[in-house]
């Protein structure tokens, strides 16, 4: 008894940990969450470079300002049928972090809709379906309202062998440092910097 009460504490606390602001957006008719420190960035969907030999959720890769970053669909992603593409489909950039690595990577959803700051005592645990049915990949069920929303763990949701192999090949190794005589500052070195993440993720996207 308690073992089981130990157990149960223990979970809720882990729920209670999982609180905070979330992106959610949609698929169809189910809405879904990320963790708001997850994203990088939202913007209309683009044109997509298709890779050959790649899995068949990866849509290609996109230039963004320089880097090339990897683009999966997630309906692919979830067994989902395909979707057309409207003025609200959306690509969400966000950061993932694979063993030691960390690089970014597009997410194409439907619509974005807002972000909430999803209470913990709101979180509930992510069903289980048996032994057959991978669950992990959700962090919790999110309860606003009389809807739900599934809130993912975007690191178990783009893990797996097939795409680590294919953000290898797009991952960027920084460059190396020039010579002393090709580091004269330039007077537009930091006219040009990028804005923060809390600029580029707002409650209005």
């Amino acid at each position: 008894m308690a073992e089981a009460t130990a157990q149960t504490e223990q979970i809720n606390k882990a729920l209670l940990d999982k609180e905070g602001k979330y992106l959610t957006f949609a698929l169809g008719a189910e809405e879904y969450g990320l963790e708001i420190l997850k994203v990088r960035e939202i913007f209309g969907y683009m044109d997509i470079t298709a890779v050959p030999q790649t899995p068949g959720y990866v849509k290609g890769v996109i230039n963004l300002r320089g880097q090339v970053i990897p683009v999966i669909d997630l309906r692919t992603k979830f067994g989902m049928d395909t979707a057309e593409i409207t003025e609200e489909t959306c690509i969400i950039v966000v950061e993932i972090t694979q063993g030691s690595r960390q690089f970014q990577t597009g997410i194409v959803v439907d619509h974005v809709s807002e972000v909430l700051d999803i209470d913990g005592n709101d979180i509930e645990e992510s069903p289980q379906f048996g032994s057959s049915v991978n669950t992990d990949f959700i962090l919790g069920m999110g309860k606003i309202g009389d809807t739900v929303k599934i809130l993912l763990d975007i690191d178990k949701v783009l893990g797996g062998e097939d795409f680590d192999s294919f953000t290898k090949s797009t991952d960027k190794t920084p460059p190396k440092k020039a010579d002393a005589k090709e580091t004269a500052p330039k007077e537009t070195d930091t006219a040009d910097e990028t804005v923060t993440t809390d600029d580029k993720v707002s409650e209005g996207s």
